[in-house]
């Protein structure tokens, strides 16, 4: 016996296999909408982060309040250097323990650490001038300011340079843990004598 297919099963027949190959490609749609939406949070994630970093860099910086010299009365020399700094407007916590310090002087470039940790031979040294808590290397107040301190031709630190001698110019870097630097310039005065101190 022969089976005849009217029109209305051609039809029916035309219809569930559009039906399928729509669902195929909701379900497609759906899952490349999730692929879409996974990558894209992630994506504004990873710019947060990036701009918060930057952001660090950009504000977590030092300012300057003075930097001055001890002069050496019997060689007419600046034989130690304080720097005293604080935060910068709109800088966060800064430790300065986790800072290094690159000192550019006549004899060249050394780079220091902080006496509380290990690393270089000539090392940096810090104390409080103003202190709002009882932490000894954070500056974590506007109102707070340290000095860093430079002594040189140390004995006990074989890489610290000779002291300084008149007209001698020197910058410092100071690289906080956040990738921030601050650079201050000076240039040692034309007459030391008779001077206990001079401002650079």
């Amino acid at each position: 016996m022969f089976e005849f297919i009217t029109d209305e099963e051609e039809r029916g027949q035309v219809g569930i296999g559009t039906l399928i190959v729509f669902i195929a490609m909701v379900l497609v749609a759906a899952i490349a909408a999730g692929v879409l939406i996974n990558t894209a949070g992630f994506l504004q994630s990873k710019s947060q982060e990036t701009g918060q970093q930057s952001s660090k860099q950009v504000s977590n910086r030092l300012q300057e309040v003075v930097t001055v010299g001890t002069v050496n009365d019997s060689q007419d020399t600046i034989e130690a250097v304080n720097v005293t700094v604080t935060q910068a407007p709109g800088a966060g916590e800064i430790d300065l323990a986790n800072a290094t310090i690159n000192w550019i002087g006549p004899q060249g470039t050394e780079t220091l650490t902080h006496t509380d940790s290990s690393g270089t031979d000539w090392q940096f040294n810090t104390y409080a001038v103003k202190n709002t808590d009882d932490s000894t290397t954070v500056l974590n107040d506007a109102d707070d300011r340290f000095n860093i301190e430079f002594n040189l031709n140390s004995t006990d630190e074989p890489n610290s340079p000779a002291n300084l001698g008149e007209g001698d110019e020197v910058t410092i870097k100071i690289n906080t843990m956040a990738g921030a630097t601050t650079s201050i310039r000076f240039t040692v005065p034309e007459s030391l004598g008779q001077k206990e101190a001079v401002e650079l």
